[in-house]
């Protein structure tokens, strides 16, 4: 008697993920079906089963990392607290993406992947001010006036996210650290 392994039958999450995979490792050129259907061992035609198109597929993509950022700084939001709370809490209020899902590294692929997509730039851009303006009410409660203050903040925050993602190193200590001496100014 001979048995017959079937493959489990691929969701779009699949093909998400795998596309996260390619993005963070060779780059948006990388976002096509055929060394996606590779990677993960199936036809093309699954990925036509799946997506109308790449550009279909491209935009679930990122349609899938922008829901997830945006869940994650309302969940920020929704927490509460004081203000020094809500402050620190700003790496919760950034994409906490699944190791599935590229982890750490998503995001930065994101963004350089928006220096050559103006669909993806604009996510970026929406993310961004979202994410701004939560650090600029943060700042306000704490009767910080300086609007500098958010922008630095901010993006000290996307250049440790950069950096966890080139060198495997989580970086919320170091901008514990940042909060810290930006608390300390309003108390000097």
């Amino acid at each position: 008697m001979t048995t017959t392994l079937t493959k489990p039958r691929l969701k779009v999450e699949n093909w998400i993920a795998a596309g996260f995979r390619a993005l963070i490792s060779h780059g948006p050129e990388a976002l096509k079906a055929e060394p996606l259907a590779r990677d993960l061992g199936t036809t093309k035609g699954s990925f036509y089963w799946h997506f109308k198109d790449v550009p279909d597929f491209r935009f679930k993509m990122l349609s899938h990392w922008l829901e997830h950022a945006m869940v994650a700084l309302q969940s920020a939001i929704d927490a509460g607290g004081t203000p020094t709370e809500r402050l620190y809490r700003l790496a919760d209020a950034t994409t906490a993406e699944s190791d599935d899902f590229g982890g750490a590294a998503a995001e930065p692929a994101i963004r350089a992947w928006a220096q050559s997509d103006p669909m993806v730039a604009k996510a970026v851009e929406e993310i961004d001010r979202r994410r701004l303006a939560y650090v600029e009410r943060v700042l306000k409660d704490l009767d910080f006036t300086n609007p500098d203050f958010a922008r630095i903040i901010y993006g000290a925050y996307i250049g440790m996210g950069t950096l966890s993602a080139t060198d495997g190193r989580d970086n919320k200590d170091a901008l514990s650290t940042l909060m810290a001496a930006i608390l300390a100014l309003q108390d000097a």
